[in-house]
């Protein structure tokens, strides 16, 4: 292992920071008032295609994924608070604050809060693959409260390199 070619072939350096403070509103709210709150820390467009980085902050009524997979991308979960069921293709596990998963490319996985109370997490995906459109979606299906047939689910999935088992 190796570090990557350079990315930055300044001389100097530059100011470039990007800083995202705790208490600033989520940039997406799924399902609505009393839903996931979802912030963009880092995107694929943001980061260079590097790496998406987003918290994820679920209230106490169950939410999240069932079993799926992706092709062009890793994905990371790393509790930081709350109890969130973490899906590791194998088994399911209550994530407790500290608790992390890796799924590499291909890997099943899955998350969800049903445990009644709030709870948070730092979802990281590697390449930065643009996920805010994909969550997006979702967040305007829940709103309209249209529903999807299975064929426009496929399509969806499809579209953001989600493959359901």
């Amino acid at each position: 292992m190796s570090y990557p070619e350079p990315r930055y072939l300044g001389e100097h350096g530059e100011a470039s920071g990007v800083v995202k403070l705790a208490g600033q509103a989520p940039d997406l709210i799924i399902g609505g008032e009393g839903g996931t709150k979802v912030h963009y820390l880092a995107t694929g467009g943001s980061t260079n295609g590097a790496y998406g980085l987003y918290r994820w902050e679920m209230s106490g009524k169950p939410s999240g994924p069932d079993p799926h997979f992706h092709r062009t991308m890793t994905e990371s979960f790393y509790v930081l608070s709350g109890t969130i069921k973490l899906y590791n293709g194998d088994r399911w596990v209550d994530g407790k604050p500290g608790d992390f998963l890796f799924v590499p490319e291909g890997g099943i996985h899955a998350f969800r809060n049903e445990s009644g109370e709030p709870a948070s997490m730092l979802i990281l995906f590697t390449p930065g693959a643009p996920r805010e459109g994909y969550f997006e979606e979702l967040a305007e299906i829940a709103a309209s409260g249209r529903q999807l047939t299975p064929e426009e689910w496929t399509d969806v999935y499809l579209r953001h390199d989600q493959y359901m088992v």
